[in-house]
């Protein structure tokens, strides 16, 4: 088989491809054993009939067209293979020749990864994203162990208070009439935990046990039920019971209750150590994106409209998925949020088009330097995902390379590779502060 490629557009290749006489005869043989199992010859038992009496039955022309669904399709992917293009749609097929005794040569239109042109990528100035924890920061999360662990008291008397949790029922009603997923008894809100309509929890500071009061809201403009989002509400709403946090004093006694310390300065320090790890982490991160963004702006890249397409249906996939785990079906969201399948997917199209350049920059300067991952971290990536799935590392790695998806995990260990390569060769530069406006 010969096979070339031309580029004619900017992200076209026209492949040429020629399968030589003996192959297409092969074929031949191939599609004659298939089609005569499945054709009743009078005379013959079935898939007996000889070749020359069941091109007489069905034309000569039924042979070759089968012989050519078996050669073209396999020698096409011989031609990707063999001329290293990255095809990123289904292929034009045009037929030059075919003909029993002669070579089968054919032409294959199909667009391709585009070409990126890299601007600056090395000595990139930025700014060191670094944090610093403070003593209010640990006093803050302190402070939430603190009330983690508080014990709830129900009150003899008293009102509602921020911070109380008020066992209510409700009934809600839009323009009079009663909703579904409007009422509920006995159910228990934090006041302040801002889980409930905005303007809801903030009308019940004051109430009393065995109060009722029609608390009049009004829905998001985004609310995720279509039909009630922007609209508004009255809810008569009951206090049955009010419970309040008792907080445990913050001393050497909380700390033993709540962790492994026996003093709090210990709990202290171990807090502080374990916010300065997660500000580093953050950090690390925002430094990582901040140059992978900057790189990306200023490299060029024509994306092909199929590569769009297929991340928008991924991307659609994915929330489909993210929605039945929660019990919802896409077209019930659609519902509730009034939108479209169509609207959706416009919406989506930006972050698509941003991550496929994403890729296919950081897959430039991986080829621009040479960056290739090793055994080693293929393996440890593999281990990263065998352990978060709770599976065997040997095991997903069979399953990865029979389900052939080898491909892309080394393909995400080469681009974090290239991201560690733009923070090696970035210039941190200090954090300004910008000055506070007068």
């Amino acid at each position: 088989m010969k096979a070339s490629a031309e580029r004619i557009e900017k992200n076209t290749v026209l492949l040429e491809v020629e399968v030589d006489a003996e192959q297409f005869s092969r074929a031949m043989d191939q599609a004659y054993k298939k089609l005569v199992r499945n054709v009743h010859v009078p005379g013959f038992r079935p898939g007996r009939a000889p070749r020359v009496i069941l091109e007489r039955r069905i034309g000569k022309q039924a042979l070759v067209d089968e012989a050519v669904e078996i050669v073209v399709p396999e020698a096409y992917f011989k031609a990707v293979e063999d001329t290293g293009i990255e095809p990123v749609s289904q292929p034009e097929l045009e037929l030059v020749q075919v003909e029993e005794g002669k070579p089968v040569v054919f032409k294959a239109k199909v667009m391709v990864k585009p070409e990126v042109e890299l601007g600056q990528y090395t000595g990139l100035e930025v700014e060191d994203p670094h944090e610093e924890v403070t003593a209010e920061d640990v006093q803050r999360e302190l402070e939430r162990l603190q009330n983690r662990y508080s014990r709830l008291l129900t009150l003899e008397e008293g009102t509602v208070e921020k911070g109380d949790v008020a066992v209510i029922d409700f009934k809600g009603k839009v323009d009079g009439e009663e909703f579904e997923g409007g009422q509920a008894t006995d159910y228990s809100l934090e006041i302040g935990s801002g889980l409930f309509i905005p303007g809801f929890e903030e009308q019940l500071v004051g109430m009393k046990v065995g109060e009722t009061r029609d608390i009049n809201v009004k829905f998001p403009d985004d609310y995720t039920n279509g039909q009630l989002a922007g609209r508004e509400a009255v809810f008569t709403v009951t206090v049955n019971a009010i419970k309040r946090k008792e907080l445990s004093p913050l001393d050497d006694e909380f700390a033993k209750d709540v962790s492994e310390f026996d003093t709090l300065e210990e709990l202290r320090s171990d807090i502080e150590n374990k916010l300065k790890q997660a500000a580093e982490e953050r950090a690390k991160r925002r430094l990582r994106q901040s140059l992978v963004d900057t790189v990306v702006d200023n490299a060029r890249v024509e994306i092909p409209e199929p590569m769009i397409t297929n991340r928008v249906d991924e991307m659609v996939q994915n929330m489909e998925a993210r929605l039945a785990g929660q019990g919802l079906s896409l077209e019930n969201y659609y519902k509730y949020t009034n939108t479209t399948d169509q609207e959706m997917r416009e919406r989506l199209r930006p972050d698509a088009e941003r991550s496929i350049k994403t890729m296919l920059v950081l897959d430039a300067v991986a080829r621009a330097e040479n960056i290739t991952p090793t055994e080693e971290e293929i393996n440890a990536e593999i281990e990263q995902m065998a352990g978060a799935m709770g599976q065997e590392a040997a095991a997903l790695r069979r399953l990865l390379e029979d389900r052939g998806q080898m491909e892309s995990v080394i393909s995400g260990v080469t681009r974090d590779k290239a991201v560690e390569f733009l923070v090696e060769k970035a210039i941190v530069v200090p954090h300004t502060e910008t000055p506070a406006a007068e």
